[in-house]
């Protein structure tokens, strides 16, 4: 940590993260770990959700970057319009890596167009585990696995919110 950085998160109140003057509230993101391709990944789901993409390379703190790994991403964080946030990073060679498995990032609302254009981008190129239909409980339903690897679900939940 940089001289600057470490005396700003020492000065920090508790519950008030370095640089900022009120309690950030608590949240849950996805956060996602590739080998070395964060960067394309990230760059397209930003091509589909839109919002702010902010990359951090290992490079930028020279004590942390593998010798010849600079350029691969340390943290990425999407935050789109509506609130969603993603969040990923690179494993350097000199870390263990295991591809993701055992979980799915999921988008679900009530926006039917949104939803299905968010089925067609990410889905494309992947592999289609459940179509995107009807399911017994209604609304529309589909899972997937995308170019990246990442498991994803997409639900529309039709009528009334919690009826599904």
């Amino acid at each position: 940590m940089s001289e600057a950085a470490a005396t700003l998160s020492a000065t920090a109140p508790p519950g008030v993260a370095a640089g900022r003057d009120t309690a950030m509230p608590l949240s849950l993101n996805p956060y996602l770990s590739f080998r070395d391709n964060a960067r394309e990944a990230m760059t397209f789901y930003q091509s589909v959700l839109g919002g702010e993409l902010v990359f951090d390379e290992f490079g930028s703190i020279p004590e942390m970057a593998p010798e010849g790994e600079g350029h691969l991403i340390m943290h990425a964080q999407l935050t789109t319009d509506d609130g969603m946030v993603l969040m990923a990073s690179d494993s350097p060679a000199s870390m263990p890596y295991t591809a993701p498995a055992g979980f799915s990032v999921s988008i679900s609302g009530d926006d039917e167009a949104q939803l299905q254009s968010y089925w067609d981008a990410l889905s494309a190129g992947g592999t289609v585990v459940m179509p995107y239909e009807t399911p017994p409980w209604g609304g529309t339903f589909g899972m997937f696995t995308d170019r990246f690897g990442i498991d994803w679900m997409i639900a529309y939940f039709a009528g009334e919110p919690g009826a599904q």
